[in-house]
C-alpha cells in the first residue's frame, strides 16, 4: 500500500513539474515576444522624433497621417516575419494589415500579450485609432477624387479623346455610364481643344452639372513631362497601294476601289473601302465617262488599267484588277482619240513611315543629333536620335536601354558627348522595329532632369484655372514635387490637388519622400503608372511594386489611381481578355481606375463599373470582406 501510495505521489509530482515547465516555458515565450513587439514599438517612436522637422512641414491635415507612413516605413526596414508566425499561432494580429495605423495595431498586440502573460495593460501613445484609419483614406480620397458613387468605393476615370472636345453626346454618356473623373492629356490637343472639352464636362452651357445628373464629373489634367523619345528617321516614298481582296488562291473577289479626287470621299458614293488617289485637275476628273480606261506605270514599272465605274461632282470611281503601286507623280492617261490621251499626275501622297529593322544583337545608337536618319535592316548599325540630351550627359557604360515601351533592350556599351551605343540583347526571336517617337528607358541612369518642362509650365497655366486635379509625368525626387507646389501657389491655385505619377524606378525609390512632400498641399494622390513603370522596374516585378505603392499609399492615406492597360483590350476591340478582367477586380483595392481611350471605351467603362460594383461587397484593400454567399447553393451566375 504504502508502495502504491508513493509511486502515486511520484508521478503526481512529475506532472505537476512538467505542468510548472510547460507554463514558465509559455511565460518565456511571452516574456520575449512582449520584449520584440515592445522593441517594434520603440524604432516607431525614434523614427518618429528623428523625422520630425519633416512632419512638422506637412499639412495639417495630413500630420497624423505623415507620422504612420513613417511608422509604415520603419516597420518594414526589417524582417520581422518570424516576429509575424509565433504572434500568429497565438491568434493575434500579424502586423500583416496594419498600414492604416500601424502604431494603434502594434500597440494592440502589446496589450493582448500583457493579458495573456498577467500584466497591466500598457500605456497606449497612437494618435490614430483603428477606426481612423480607414476613415482618414477615405476623406482624403473624397476631397482629392469626389465622392464615391454608392454602389461602389472606387471611382473611375476616363481619358477623353480628342473628338470629345466637339461631342457634348459622348461626354454625356460617359458620365451617365459611371465616369466620375475625366482626364485630359496635355500631350495631345492644345488649348482650344480643352477648352471646349471643360466648358462641356462643366455644363456652362446649360449652368448645371453637364449631362444633368446632378453629380459633378471632376477634371484631371495630365502633363506630359520630359520623355525620352526616339528622333525622327528619313521619309519613305510617297506611293500608295492599291491591291483586290482575293482568295486562297489568287481569284479576286472582290476588286480595289480607287476614288480619284482631291476632296475626301463623299457619303453618298457608298459601297468603300475606297483608295484615294489625289487628282487636283478637277477638268480632268469631269471629264470622264463611266467605262473609260485609265492607264499608267506603277512604282515597279509594270502596265495597269483602271475602269471608271462612276463619276460625280467632286471626282470618280475606278476599279482595279491587279495589284498597283501608285506614286506621286504618276501619270494617269486617259485615251481621247487614235494617238490622244487626257494625262493628270498624282498628287501629294503621305510618306511611308519607316523604321530600323532590330534583332539580337544588333547596336543601336542614339545620337544627339535630331535630324532624320536613314532606316536600316537587320544586322547592321541603327542610328536614331534622342530627344533629351541630358542622357548624354548622364548615362554610363553598363547600364540598361529600354526601347518602345519594352519591346527591345539591352546594355550600353560605350557613351561619349554625342552618341549612346546600345548592344540589343533582349528582343522577340524574329526581330522588331523601331520606328520615330517611341520611348527610351533608362532605369539604371540617375537623371537629373526637372519634371517640369517649359511646356508643362506653360500649359499649368491653363491646368490652374480649369482643373480640380494636376497628373505630374516623371516625378523622380522631392524637389519636383517641390516646383510644382511652388508654381501652383505663384499661380493662386493651391486648390488644384497633386497626383504624382509613378512611373520610374527613382520615383519608386523615393516614395515615402515624395509622399511626404506632396502631403504639404491639402489634395494629393498618386497614379501608379504602369506602362513606363513595368519597363523600369521589369515585368516580372511590376506585381509586387505596384503592392508596395499601394501598402505604403495607405499607410499615408493617400488615395491612388491604379491606371494603364486597364480593359486595354475591350477599348480598342471591343472584347476583354480574361487576364483583363481580374486586373479590373483587383484594382478595386484602389481609389481610382483610369480607362484609357479606344472606338470601344463606352463599353469599356460599362464593364468596369459592373466590376468594381460586384467587388464593392468582396474586397476592402487587403481584407477580405465575409458578406454572406449565395453561390454554392443557386445557379451559376446568380450570386
Amino acid at each position: 500500500m504504502n508502495s502504491r501510495c508513493s509511486s502515486g505521489a511520484r508521478r503526481l509530482s512529475t506532472e505537476s513539474a512538467a505542468t510548472f515547465l510547460a507554463v514558465r516555458g509559455q511565460q518565456r515565450a511571452l516574456r520575449t515576444l512582449i520584449a520584440e513587439v515592445a522593441a517594434v514599438r520603440d524604432s516607431l517612436l525614434a523614427a518618429e522624433a528623428e523625422r520630425g522637422d519633416e512632419i512638422a512641414l506637412v499639412h495639417p491635415s495630413h500630420r497624423r497621417s505623415a507620422a504612420n507612413l513613417i511608422h509604415y516605413v520603419q516597420l518594414r526596414s526589417n524582417d520581422i516575419r518570424t516576429l509575424q508566425t509565433s504572434l500568429a499561432r497565438l491568434g493575434l494580429s500579424s502586423l500583416g494589415r496594419s498600414e492604416p495605423y500601424v502604431m494603434a495595431t502594434v500597440e494592440a498586440v502589446l496589450a493582448a500579450l500583457a493579458g495573456l502573460a498577467g500584466d497591466p495593460a500598457p500605456i497606449r501613445s497612437a494618435n490614430i485609432t483603428l477606426d481612423e484609419g480607414h476613415e482618414l483614406l477615405i476623406r482624403n480620397a473624397d476631397i482629392l477624387l469626389g465622392p464615391a458613387p454608392e454602389q461602389r468605393s472606387t471611382r473611375i476615370m476616363v481619358t477623353l479623346p480628342s473628338e470629345a472636345a466637339d461631342d457634348e453626346t459622348q461626354i454625356a454618356s460617359f458620365i451617365d455610364r459611371g465616369m466620375d473623373i475625366a482626364r485630359i492629356n496635355c500631350a495631345h490637343d492644345d488649348r482650344d481643344a480643352w477648352g471646349r472639352m471643360v466648358d462641356l464636362l462643366r455644363g456652362d452651357q446649360d449652368g448645371g452639372d453637364g449631362d444633368g445628373s446632378g453629380r459633378r464629373c471632376r477634371i484631371a489634367m495630365d502633363l506630359g513631362g520630359p520623355k525620352l523619345r526616339t528622333g525622327p528617321l528619313c521619309a519613305g516614298p510617297r506611293v500608295i497601294r492599291v491591291q483586290p481582296r482575293r482568295d486562297q488562291v489568287g481569284h479576286v473577289l472582290c476588286p480595289a476601289r480607287v476614288w480619284l479626287s482631291g476632296a475626301d470621299v463623299p457619303p453618298e458614293v457608298g459601297g468603300g473601302p475606297f483608295v484615294r488617289i489625289p487628282v487636283d485637275d478637277a477638268g480632268w476628273v469631269h471629264r470622264r465617262r463611266p467605262g473609260d480606261v485609265i492607264e499608267f506605270r506603277d512604282g515597279r514599272g509594270a502596265g495597269r488599267r483602271w475602269t471608271v465605274t462612276n463619276v460625280l461632282d467632286r471626282g470618280c470611281v475606278a476599279v482595279a484588277l491587279k495589284s498597283s503601286y501608285v506614286m506621286t507623280g504618276s501619270e494617269l492617261r486617259c485615251r481621247t482619240g487614235e494617238d490622244t490621251w487626257d494625262i493628270v499626275a498624282v498628287g501629294e501622297l503621305a510618306e511611308i513611315e519607316q523604321w530600323h529593322r532590330v534583332q539580337r544583337g544588333d547596336r543601336v545608337v542614339l545620337t544627339r543629333s535630331l535630324e532624320p536618319a536613314p532606316a536600316t535592316p537587320a544586322g547592321t548599325d541603327h542610328f536614331i536620335g534622342c530627344s533629351l540630351s541630358v542622357a548624354f550627359e548622364q548615362a554610363r557604360a553598363g547600364e540598361r536601354v529600354w526601347l518602345d515601351d519594352g519591346k527591345m533592350g539591352g546594355w550600353i556599351e560605350a557613351v561619349d558627348a554625342d552618341a549612346i551605343a546600345v548592344r540589343i540583347t533582349d528582343v522577340g526571336p524574329t526581330g522588331a522595329n523601331l520606328k520615330a517617337g517611341k520611348g527610351i528607358n533608362l532605369p539604371d541612369t540617375d537623371l537629373r532632369l526637372a519634371a517640369l518642362t517649359t511646356k508643362d509650365l506653360e500649359d499649368l497655366e491653363f491646368v490652374a484655372g480649369h482643373a480640380d486635379i494636376v497628373d505630374v509625368s516623371f516625378v523622380r525626387r522631392p524637389e519636383d514635387v517641390e516646383h510644382l507646389q511652388h508654381e501652383l501657389r505663384r499661380l493662386d491655385a493651391t486648390d488644384v490637388g497633386i497626383v504624382l505619377k509613378i512611373e520610374n524606378v527613382a520615383a519608386f525609390g523615393n516614395l515615402p519622400a515624395l509622399l511626404l512632400t506632396a502631403m504639404r498641399s491639402p489634395r494629393v494622390g498618386v497614379m501608379i503608372a504602369r506602362g513606363d513603370l513595368a519597363v523600369e522596374v521589369g515585368f516580372d516585378r511590376l506585381a509586387e511594386v505596384q503592392e508596395e505603392i499601394m501598402w505604403a499609399c495607405e499607410a499615408a492615406h493617400v488615395p491612388v489611381i491604379w491606371a494603364t492597360q486597364v480593359l486595354d483590350t475591350m477599348a480598342k476591340k471591343g472584347q476583354p481578355s480574361r487576364a483583363e478582367i481580374t486586373d479590373a477586380a483587383m484594382a478595386q483595392r484602389a481609389e481610382c481606375v483610369m480607362l484609357n481611350k479606344g472606338p470601344y471605351i463606352d463599353e469599356a467603362i460599362d464593364t468596369l463599373d459592373s466590376i468594381l460594383t460586384r467587388m464593392h461587397d468582396h474586397q476592402d484593400k487587403k481584407r477580405s470582406l465575409l458578406r454572406q454567399l449565395n453561390a454554392w447553393n443557386s445557379a451559376p451566375g446568380r450570386e
